[in-house]
């Protein structure tokens, strides 16, 4: 009983340690990488995703109904729905 916790213990502080030193290498990577090129980044998705918005935007209304009433053609059932709403 003594040694298992023992290599309880052991396994704590040594998963301790190593999680500080990985939290640690993190911080310089990020600090590294600077503030500037976030914001810059994210100035990019922002015109990119807006670009992407003005390209694909949705038709104002339905594309069947306004093939069905260009034709002329008319559907030969009650188009509402069953439970009357």
């Amino acid at each position: 009983m003594i040694r298992r916790g023992f290599w309880l213990t052991v396994g704590a502080v040594a998963g301790i340690a190593g999680y500080r030193r990985a939290c640690a290498a993190g911080r310089r990577v990020s600090a590294g990488l600077g503030l500037h090129e976030a914001v810059r980044f994210a100035r990019d998705v922002r015109d990119g995703m807006e670009l992407y918005r003005l390209a694909h935007s949705a038709p104002a209304r339905s594309t069947l109904a306004t093939e069905r009433t260009e034709r002329g053609s008319r559907t030969d059932h009650d188009t509402r729905p069953e439970d009357g709403r």
